[in-house]
């Protein structure tokens, strides 16, 4: 039996741009929503559009959680406390969280591109904080727009991975190069991802500032696999 993936906070254009991508590589996706009528809908959208051989279903973000060997978690950072913190007991021993909040807020009337402080360092390790030790937790997919998961073909950006357990490396990893053009690099520790989380900021201000959608990040003279 092949493995599922629940997106949790599935619905939004960022959790859909990933479900959309994965299960076009023949992942099972369990799109999670507060709501799960609103996550069936966005789940009859995706296959519409993907054809009907796609595996996504819809459900609440729970019963995402406690069916999916796998979770990714995009919702905006001031939902993400509340929203683990209400998942706790759904978890089991072997799940493995990959966290793509990013804590930024937007001035008035501009993007977000503000970094907010998070006391633990970073979203990633509030997240770590929130979920039971049982569950590893690798921090991935922050630079990796919606705008540019929702064209097609392949996307132009590395994945940089954080995290201090190896399976949740190699999984976030493996889940990144099924999205074409996308190339998984090792970020190390889980602490770096207050780096990583930080360079969404500077991302956003330069689509702004060069009047684009789609900007990513590369990272030149690695070897190439």
């Amino acid at each position: 039996m092949s493995r599922k993936i629940g997106i949790v906070g599935g619905t939004g254009p960022e959790g859909s741009g990933l479900a959309a991508r994965w299960a076009a590589a023949g992942e099972h996706i369990i799109i999670g929503s507060r709501d799960a009528s609103r996550a069936a809908e966005t789940a009859k959208l995706l296959r519409a559009r993907l054809g009907s051989n796609a595996k996504i279903e819809g459900a609440d973000n729970a019963s995402a959680v406690a069916q999916c060997e796998v979770d990714v978690l995009t919702v905006p950072f001031s939902a993400q406390a509340a929203l683990l913190k209400q998942l706790k007991p759904h978890w089991k021993p072997g799940h493995i969280l990959i966290d793509t909040t990013v804590p930024l807020a937007a001035a008035v009337g501009g993007a977000p591109s503000r970094m907010l402080s998070v006391w633990q360092g970073s979203a990633a390790q509030q997240a770590r904080e929130l979920v039971p030790t049982s569950v590893p937790v690798a921090a991935a997919f922050h630079n990796l727009s919606a705008e540019l998961l929702a064209q097609d073909g392949p996307v132009d950006c590395d994945i940089l991975v954080c995290s201090d357990d190896d399976e949740a490396k190699r999984v976030a990893s493996e889940l990144a190069e099924k999205i074409p053009g996308a190339r998984a690099l090792n970020g190390g520790k889980l602490e770096n991802a207050r780096i990583v989380e930080s360079i969404t900021a500077l991302l956003i201000g330069l689509n702004v500032r060069y009047k684009v959608h789609t900007g990513g990040i590369r990272f030149t003279g690695l070897p190439v696999k």
